[in-house]
């Protein structure tokens, strides 16, 4: 795992063989480890030994030897698949021990324990020792080969065939479980008997010199593990309360049905895929050998750490009082999500990597792997915006007045040039048919430039689908060459989220169509062009059946616009339409089809905003790190070494990475020619709301000098702090409030009833 050459993902194994690996794993414990005996299991000695060594004719004990046969994202699979069985075996001591002694070819003892590991006939129970981020784990010395001290909180210790125990000089030490001078006592953790104290008093051991550094890897991947079987136990908690709330009746109805569980259960659901999400990134980057998977796993168990514990009372909460009688299944996940996620220190050690990393180094996020073109794309687009996007360009352009302060038409039109604006097209449309990869670079640069957005991939899309030939020839060259923008007439004073109560109509008069009404909030009510849905049949069942959509000129006469001052210091727009002529060519799709011109790239529409907002947060956090950075010891103590305010930020760092995965994932499913619905919603909820939260504790950090606007002499950041909190909470509130969007995770990620 200390190697600098990079894996290639297809040197590994694929999902394809995950997902096989997760079945064969899972029906094995469904056939001999029943979850209603799993507790008294778990402290019996000869099932668990029965067990491992099943475990083993499945190949998994061998796992982290050969990479190939399959490395850290495999062993997670498996974890989980014991969470989910609420299983003990202890796979993740027999990982860190192929992991850490599969190099040492020539050591006979070490390859002896590792080939019994892998058949099954030995099980090893690991403990780091004082080495541990948790001070009490225990105290060990080795001297002449011989072990003295104690290891508490061991797993599956009666049933241990061996001990491998880091001394406190970081030596490793194997030591034989029927050691006259080894000693168990157990020791009840949260009311079940499944931890023990090991004493070693003299008892003979081999040992194994390890590096600290390594100690340091090793932990980073046991603390992943940890996290991989608690988020397993929870996932099968909350699988199962949300059947229950299917079928669970009050005030007769199902329980599943009221708003409040189902925004309780979707926001479990983001957290639960943030995490699984966050884990499987950095078991990728690990395996690849790629030097960021620290990062990434110190990203991810932080997140684990709280959230998971976090998960497992919110299920509880959902079952009500049947979720805490013994009898039922869901106790023991709580039990192993809380026992689990107190490992190592809990998520306090994990902030205060982060911390260092942003704090007192000048680091930025860590950039996805995007692929070979991706990857290539992305250092290009940097390298020519670094060119013709410069500090002073900018500045000049957040200087200009406001009503024009999220486009540039002189930068669109040079991106068009570059064929840019058309990444995704297909190329009998004039585009460059490039991946959905390469489109989330291009718009990761424009965000770390700090670049206005150009171009109008919804609009292109929906021509591309729905526009006639004509409509196509006529509209979509423009768009490519970046001499056209758009807005969106949608929302009106009583139609926000539920577009299909507007009351906008248009009426055919011959070779027209006449609108009448009102649109309010338009954010781009400059542009070029805007697009337009009106009621087209009032009497049309179900309402949205009778909408239609049209593209106009935004200065066709009979509009009259009243721009108004947003509190982000930008501006909106409420626009009355009267007696508005436009031509028949001017519908989109067909007559009362607009829904589906409107619902058709929704979810993408969503998984694109989703990763915007999580790489604005990640530019503000790179942002804000920079101010504590920049504070000089010379006036005092710096906020920055408070460990209160590293905490947080570590703690934000970790939420951060789960927002770019979630959003992320959306991608992925595009790319592979999937629609994301709740998923994207998912990333769009998450990122908004953080973005709030980070903002807010900003101010709190700062004090008064981070509500100085950009006009204010010590303004930091040109007054970013203080105009990004303004700015969150429209993120919350467009493309679909986020209430809306949990009701969509709840109904379609969770089947929940409406």
């Amino acid at each position: 795992m200390s190697s600098t050459s990079h894996v290639t993902p297809d040197q590994l194994p694929s999902d394809e063989e995950r997902q096989m690996l997760r079945d064969s794993v899972r029906g094995f414990l469904l056939s001999h480890w029943s979850p209603e005996t799993a507790v008294a299991r778990n402290g019996d000695a000869g099932a668990q030994v029965s067990i491992w060594r099943g475990l083993a004719d499945q190949g998994v004990t061998a796992l982290g030897s050969e990479p190939m046969e399959g490395g850290l994202r495999e062993m997670l699979v498996v974890q989980q698949e014991l969470g989910r069985a609420a299983c003990a075996a202890p796979m993740r001591d027999a990982f860190l021990l192929n992991t850490l002694l599969g190099v040492l070819k020539d050591d006979p003892v070490v390859n002896q324990l590792l080939a019994n590991v892998a058949n099954g006939s030995a099980l090893v129970c690991l403990s780091f020792g004082r080495l541990d981020h948790d001070r009490h784990t225990g105290r060990l010395s080795v001297d002449g080969g011989l072990c003295t001290g104690t290891a508490r909180f061991i797993e599956g210790a009666s049933a241990a065939t061996h001990f491998a125990v880091f001394a406190d000089g970081g030596e490793l030490c194997l030591v034989k479980a029927d050691d006259p001078g080894v000693n168990t006592v157990l020791t009840p953790a949260l009311g079940v008997p499944w931890l023990h104290a090991v004493t070693f008093s003299k008892a003979v051991a081999h040992v194994v010199p390890v590096a600290s550094a390594r100690v340091q890897e090793l932990l980073s991947v046991s603390r992943l593990a940890y996290a991989a079987r608690a988020w397993g136990a929870a996932d099968r908690a909350f699988e199962m309360v949300v059947a229950y709330v299917k079928e669970r009746r009050q005030f007769g109805q199902a329980v599943g049905r009221f708003q409040a569980i189902q925004h309780k259960l979707a926001n479990c659901l983001m957290s639960l895929w943030g995490i699984q999400l966050s884990l499987d990134n950095a078991a990728e980057h690990f395996d690849r050998h790629i030097p960021e998977w620290t990062a990434f796993a110190a990203a991810a168990w932080a997140f684990a750490s709280e959230t998971l514990r976090q998960i497992s009372m919110e299920t509880h909460h959902a079952f009500g009082a049947i979720g805490y009688a013994e009898e039922h299944e869901a106790p023991r996940h709580f039990r192993r999500v809380h026992l689990d996620m107190t490992r190592h220190g809990g998520g306090a050690p994990a902030r205060e990597e982060l911390a260092r990393r942003y704090l007192d180094e000048d680091n930025e996020m860590p950039e996805f792997d995007l692929g070979e073109a991706g990857n290539a794309f992305r250092r290009e687009v940097r390298e020519w915006l670094g060119q013709h996007w410069p500090k002073e360009r900018r500045h000049a352009y957040e200087a200009r007045d406001t009503t024009h302060r999220e486009y540039d038409e002189e930068l669109a039109r040079q991106l068009g040039a570059k064929g840019w604006l058309g990444l995704t097209w297909p190329q009998k449309f004039g585009g460059m048919e490039r991946s959905a990869f390469e489109l989330l670079a291009f718009m990761q640069e424009l965000e770390r430039a700090e670049a206005p957005r150009a171009g109008s991939p919804i609009q292109a899309a929906a021509w591309m689908q729905y526009g006639t030939p004509e409509q196509q020839e006529r509209y979509l060259p423009e768009l490519l060459r970046g001499e056209a923008s758009y807005g969106m007439w949608y929302s009106e004073p009583d139609s926000g989220s539920d577009l299909s109560s507007i009351r906008t109509k248009a009426v055919r008069d011959g070779d027209e169509w006449v609108i009448n009404g009102q649109k309010i909030w338009t954010t781009t009510y400059w542009a070029d062009y805007m697009w337009l849905v009106a009621k087209t049949d009032p009497d049309a069942k179900p309402a949205h059946a009778g909408i239609s959509m049209f593209v106009l000129p935004s200065n066709t006469p009979g509009v009259t616009r009243n721009p108004m001052r947003t509190m982000y210091d930008g501006e909106f727009c409420n626009t009355f339409l009267d007696n508005v002529r436009v031509p028949a060519s001017a519908m989109i799709g067909e007559v009362n089809g607009g829904w589906k011109v409107l619902t058709g790239n929704l979810g993408t529409e969503r998984a694109y905003v989703g990763s915007r907002i999580a790489m604005k947060m990640a530019r503000q956090f790179e942002q804000f790190c920079g101010v504590l950075r920049s504070e000089s010891e010379a006036d005092g103590p710096v906020v920055r070494q408070d460990p209160l305010v590293r905490s947080a930020i570590g703690g934000f760092a970790a939420q951060i990475e789960a927002a770019r995965q979630l959003a992320l994932h959306s991608i992925k499913l595009y790319a592979r020619g999937e629609e994301p619905t709740w998923e994207a919603a998912m990333a769009k909820v998450y990122a908004g709301e953080l973005m709030e939260r980070f903002n807010e504790s900003a101010l709190d950090i700062l004090g008064m000098q981070g509500t100085l606007s950009a006009d204010a002499p010590e303004a930091l950041v040109r007054g970013r702090i203080e105009q990004n909190l303004r700015h969150s909470l429209m993120w919350v509130i467009s493309i679909g409030t986020n209430e809306i969007q949990r009701n969509l995770i709840a109904l379609r990620g969770l089947g929940l009833p409406r």
